[in-house]
């Protein structure tokens, strides 16, 4: 067992006011909830989660931590997007799930053994100018490791 931190840093968002929604925010869900929310006119935003490395009974990399989701063998961070008006509630309206199996396993040994940091890069903006959607993979965001700081 090892703990490594995940950083998602993300870019190009799509502004607070983009489609129908306004007060556009994101944030890295912690169950069930947005945490770390975030405008989307922002020029970048960069999450930081610990995450469990753990070896799965089949030999397999595992992933725990407060903002992983999923069952092993499908274990994801979701980026969520909402609106969040001033002094109003987070009102989730789609997210953005980065599967931690897609991490190449050079990177996972290097941030357990090295003590780097995995690091997520990516747009925020799909291609009609809305928040980014749906089970992200690479390229469309790229793994790799970094120093912690």
């Amino acid at each position: 067992m090892a703990e490594v931190l995940v950083r998602i840093v993300g870019r190009e968002l799509p502004g607070a006011a983009c489609g129908d929604h306004r007060d556009v925010h994101v944030g890295i869900q912690r169950g069930a909830v947005a945490d770390a929310v975030v405008s989307a006119d922002a020029a970048e935003v960069v999450f930081e989660t610990a995450v469990t490395l753990v070896t799965a009974p089949d030999g397999t990399a595992d992933f725990r931590g407060p903002h992983v989701q999923g069952r092993r063998g499908g274990r994801f961070l979701y980026l969520t997007w909402g609106e969040q008006p001033p002094g109003g509630a987070f009102a989730m309206f789609r997210r953005a799930k980065l599967h931690l199996g897609d991490i190449p396993a050079g990177n996972l040994a290097a941030a357990r053994d090295g003590g780097g940091c995995l690091r997520a890069d990516l747009g925020l903006t799909d291609g009609f100018g809305l928040p980014l959607c749906a089970s992200v993979h690479p390229p469309r965001v790229t793994w790799s490791v970094v120093a912690s700081r």
